[in-house]
């Protein structure tokens, strides 16, 4: 599992062990529900400090192909809808927090840069065979 490619699921595990968790796997299926469709583009905006890392978390843990996370999931609200098995660790998936890269630098070209550089170096290894050397 890579850190920004298929992260996987230990993320959102820590979430679900919290004593405090609320389970917001509903958002799942909304976004299931839009998948292959003209509303493909979802913006999932919360005030701070209302769980808009555990969503993603959550999210790339459910879509990430490179783990199998039924075991996170046979539990949650989600495991009752009809699209659950559908869509479960089918996708690659992009995760990132895009606070890391702001507080290391201080030009957006040069975020925009470390950024890029990670993510094509992270898809490089996964699938090398259709990247070039440059």
């Amino acid at each position: 599992m890579g850190t920004y490619l298929n992260p996987g699921r230990t993320m959102f595990r820590g979430s679900l062990r919290s004593q405090i968790y609320v389970d917001k796997s509903g958002l799942i299926e909304k976004t299931n529900a839009v998948i292959n469709t003209e509303q493909k583009y979802m913006c999932v905006s919360r005030p701070r400090r209302f769980g808009k890392s555990m969503a993603v978390n959550m999210l790339a843990s459910y879509y990430g192909k490179d783990e199998n996370t039924e075991a996170l999931f046979q539990h949650l609200k989600v495991s009752r809808y009809q699209s659950y098995r559908e869509h479960i660790n089918q996708y690659d998936v992009i995760r990132v927090n895009m606070q890391d890269f702001l507080s290391v630098t201080n030009y957006i070209d040069e975020m925009l840069s470390i950024l890029q550089t990670r993510i094509i170096g992270e898809l490089k290894r996964k699938y090398p065979e259709y990247t070039e050397e440059s």
